[in-house]
């Protein structure tokens, strides 16, 4: 058996989603978004170009290394080409992935700024970064780095940022990977603990006087 939805509470509803489209976005928000995007993405950038010049590509490896716990964490520089997603994943989808990146940078502007998720300093923080990392890992793999190998021109990410833990090689990364991770977990903290719906007062069903 279907249940039908009130009239009222359908109306409310409508009213809610319209109410929260008209809400006013503070221009501090703005300005927030737009200098994580743009700081994030030209720090990314930055970084993958010094360190390439510097060491060579692929295979650049640095002289120094940082060791932590009686060296048994280990940091230094090591450049390589991912040609898929995160950690690896996905290699030699390189269109796909690029094509993804236009498509969520298109649905973090809306969401942000259409839909109003710019009310929320915390998702404005967050897409902010999940944008920089997008955008700076969409630059590589459009190849606009310039960059060749054997020939070829690599439509791939520059990643130089290399841990071993013991013998373990952690995957190589790089500073849009960093933003990407961080917006990820701050979005998922949000989700659980900060996206909580509105409490709203109880209200006494017509038909048989019970609150609902």
């Amino acid at each position: 058996m279907n249940a039908t939805i009130p009239q009222s509470v359908s109306t409310e509803t409508k009213v809610a989603k319209s109410a929260d489209l008209n809400v006013q976005i503070p221009r501090s928000r703005y300005v927030v978004f737009l200098s994580l995007f743009v700081l994030g993405t030209f720090w990314d950038l930055y970084t993958k170009a010094t360190v390439f010049e510097s060491l060579g590509y692929p295979g650049g490896i640095s002289t120094w290394k940082q060791t932590f716990l009686n060296s048994w964490v280990q940091f230094r520089y090591y450049t390589s080409f991912n040609e898929g997603a995160l950690w690896g994943m996905g290699q030699g989808y390189t269109a796909m992935f690029a094509i993804l990146s236009i498509g969520a940078g298109i649905g973090i502007l809306c969401w942000l700024f259409w839909f109003r998720a710019a009310k929320s300093l915390w998702l404005t923080i967050t897409l902010g970064l999940v944008m920089a990392g997008t955008m700076g890992n969409l630059y590589d793999r459009l190849g606009w780095h310039g960059y060749e190998v054997a020939g070829r021109k690599m439509f791939a990410v520059r990643d130089f940022l290399a841990f071993t833990f013991g013998n373990y090689h952690y995957p190589i990364f790089n500073f849009a990977d960093v933003f990407l991770v961080t917006g990820a977990i701050m979005l998922a903290f949000y989700s659980i603990f900060l996206d909580l719906p509105e409490s709203k007062p109880k209200e006494k069903s017509a038909s048989t006087g019970e609150e609902a």
